[in-house]
């Protein structure tokens, strides 16, 4: 499995991104898609994931409202669109598969089994 994260840059508070990761190597119908992201000197945390099959979404609380993640099964890439952008949301974003999910492991980083290699977001005041 390959995950190929792309989207990040510069963008000032208010501003929109949208964060693609376009995944290869494996059927994913009974995969959750995630999208993490980790601050300097901050562990890694959740940020919203995706059920590949029935699209079933969940969220980090700081950001509903404004982040939506979704999926595109032809392109076989999830997104992660993310509006009204804060200085807080600064961070390396990464996405991520889970290959045998569960709903009390959805939100753990430790239990995806597969990551991309990250996409810078800065978000400036």
């Amino acid at each position: 499995v390959q995950l190929q994260a792309s989207g990040g840059g510069l963008v000032q508070a208010g501003g929109s991104l949208r964060l693609s990761c376009a995944a290869s190597g494996r059927t994913f119908s009974s995969y959750v898609m995630g999208w993490f992201r980790q601050a300097p000197g901050k562990e890694r945390e959740f940020v919203a994931a995706i059920r590949w099959s029935s699209r079933i979404t969940y969220y980090t609380d700081s950001v509903k409202g404004r982040f939506t993640i979704s999926r595109d099964s032809d392109k076989n890439t999830v997104y992660l669109q993310m509006n009204s952008l804060k200085p807080e949301d600064t961070a390396v974003y990464y996405c991520a598969a889970d290959s045998s999910p569960i709903l009390s492991t959805i939100r753990r980083w430790s239990h995806y089994d597969y990551w991309g290699q990250g996409t810078q977001v800065t978000v400036s005041s």
